[in-house]
């Protein structure tokens, strides 16, 4: 009896990648609505005059032009070109609209809304993490601890420490879309002067004061005790290291 032959599993092409160049452009091209220099409701200079600006094909600008009708940026408005659309339909999560938006004057906005948004994700982490931490996290965590305890008198490690240790308290409360939003806002923010800092002898103090309280609440699976300290350590890590600058609205 002969066998059926088995047909071949159609394997998807991979997506795409777009040159360096075509990148390039639209990295500037992004920075340069978002910072408003081509304000909503305004259209974006011709294909042509686009190209010689940025000395490219046309071929460039249409991958760009695609590029930012993706990101929310833009549309295609009949007897009008390219026209920016409001900030309201920008895909804010992207990581190119997200590095130009802590570029704008009016950053301080959105690093605090960062913060704001920081402390609902990472307190409800601490709660999960305090809920689920088995032996493997336990000693993760105590690492990551111990490891923040040998760098106070190293300011640039103790704050990658620091990150780390914040990652590993988002590895073990298994909250994966809360730790992709995390990752992709301050993983953008941390570029700004604004928002970094360079701790000194003080600040590393109380800083680890707090992950130390943060660290025990998870060890005594107290979820309530977790959350209120990762809120009182977020909001005051701010507080200290926030420009004094008023932000513009």
């Amino acid at each position: 009896m002969e066998s059926t032959p088995v047909r071949p599993t159609t394997v998807p092409l991979p997506h795409r990648h777009r040159p360096p160049l075509s990148e390039a452009v639209i990295r500037s091209l992004v920075t340069e609505i978002v910072i408003g220099t081509y304000p909503p409701g305004s259209p974006l200079p011709s294909a042509g005059m686009l190209g010689e600006h940025y000395q490219v094909s046309r071929t460039v600008i249409r991958e760009a032009t695609t590029s930012l009708t993706e990101k929310g940026l833009v549309a295609t408005r009949q007897g009008w070109g390219t026209v920016v659309l409001d900030q309201d339909q920008w895909s804010l999560l992207d990581p190119m609209v997200l590095d130009a938006l802590f570029q704008r004057d009016d950053r301080l906005v959105y690093l605090d809304n960062l913060i704001e948004i920081r402390s609902l994700l990472e307190c409800a982490m601490a709660a999960r993490a305090a809920e689920h931490i088995d032996d493997e996290g336990r000693r993760e965590l105590r690492t990551r601890l111990d490891r923040l305890g040998e760098l106070h008198d190293d300011p640039e490690g103790y704050s990658q420490a620091d990150i780390e240790f914040h990652e590993c308290i988002h590895h073990i409360s298994k909250d994966a879309f809360g730790r992709a939003i995390v990752r992709s806002i301050q993983g953008k923010a941390v570029r700004s002067p604004q928002y970094r800092s360079h701790p000194d002898a003080e600040e590393i103090r109380l800083t680890h004061a707090a992950h130390t309280r943060i660290a025990q609440a998870i060890f005594d699976q107290d979820a309530d005790g977790a959350a209120a300290a990762m809120r009182e350590h977020i909001t005051s890590s701010w507080e200290r290291r926030r420009p004094n600058a008023v932000a513009q609205d």
